[in-house]
């Protein structure tokens, strides 16, 4: 049953509207009402609305409301209906595979034996062989096309500071704006599923994977900074490269 409804939820994506606004829901990272996903993918509000209750009924994404005027009470307006890309995972595989229960078994065999040295170098050798005969990469643009090829989610922000005591709270923002780097964020781990339940094993693969891939003398570097939701590696330039 649960294959029959994964195979009905991605076959709605194949409508070329519905897709479209699948994913500027999803590329946003945030709830997204139905006037911006209109006029994003450059459709009518009412369509837009359509096919956005029809990609959360089929559970492809999570629905909501609030005001999006960011007023309340009396002349607010009435809470719009939002949306975000829902938790639940989906995919199909015909005939049916497992590759989840195998994984999870190799996960909690390799935790048990004390193997996770040796994952590590071999996730980091497999991240090396995909970047194959390419130089580390050179900034965090191409750090993002990097990653977006390998099925992540990568986005920009800037990174954040701790409070400054001692200094005033306009001061303090000053001197966070000057000193911030933006560094680049995964709003999807491709392992999640198993991560979820191994998570030190396989977060750390992940990393090992992940400096590989994106070479560990170059411009940018992986490091860990777990955040609930998302990928628990981090990209940033590397503090050889900030002057």
């Amino acid at each position: 049953m649960e294959d029959t409804q994964d195979i009905d939820a991605i076959a709605m994506l194949q409508d070329p509207v519905r897709r479209r606004l699948y994913e500027y829901v999803v590329a946003q990272g945030r709830e997204v009402g139905r006037n911006e996903a209109a006029e994003a993918t450059g459709v009518a509000r009412t369509l837009a609305a359509h096919h956005l209750d029809k990609l959360a009924g089929a559970g492809l994404l999570e629905s909501g409301s609030r005001r999006l005027t960011g007023r309340s009470g009396p002349g607010a307006g009435r809470p719009a209906k939002v949306y975000t890309r829902a938790r639940a995972e989906r995919s199909v595989s015909l005939p049916a595979r497992d590759y989840r229960t195998a994984a999870e078994l190799l996960a909690e065999a390799a935790e048990q034996a004390g193997l996770d040295v040796g994952l590590f170098a071999a996730a980091r050798r497999r991240g090396e062989e995909l970047r194959d005969s390419a130089p580390p990469c050179g900034d965090l643009d191409e750090a993002m096309r990097t990653l977006a090829a390998r099925g992540y989610e990568p986005h920009l922000e800037a990174a954040e500071h701790a409070d400054h005591p001692g200094h005033d709270e306009d001061a303090a923002r000053a001197e966070d704006a000057a000193d911030a780097t933006p560094t680049l964020r995964m709003r999807n781990c491709p392992f999640h599923a198993v991560a979820e339940r191994f998570p030190p094993l396989v977060c750390g693969m992940n990393l090992a994977l992940l400096e590989g891939l994106l070479g560990a003398d170059g411009a940018v570097r992986a490091r860990m900074d777990a955040r609930p939701g998302e990928c628990c590696v981090v990209v940033e330039i590397s503090k050889n490269n900030i002057h």
